[in-house]
């Protein structure tokens, strides 16, 4: 379960990069820059959700150890 979820986080890295590639700083709210930065932020919360899910099975693990 563990390596899932590092890949996991890596492929919504890999997405982060893919889509700070497609900005355009120029305008950010028009065509493929507002898609693009709607799934950085997407891939953002995605991280958030998985390193708490992963913080809370270390939580667990460790109080089932004792």
């Amino acid at each position: 379960m563990k390596f899932f979820i590092y890949a996991l986080i890596a492929i919504a890295l890999g997405l982060i990069i893919f889509n700070a590639t497609l900005l355009d700083f120029e305008n950010l709210t028009e065509g493929n820059s507002l898609v693009a930065l709607i799934g950085i932020v997407a891939s953002l919360c995605a991280v958030c959700i998985l390193l708490i899910f992963r913080l809370a099975k270390n939580i667990e693990e460790k109080t089932r150890n004792h």
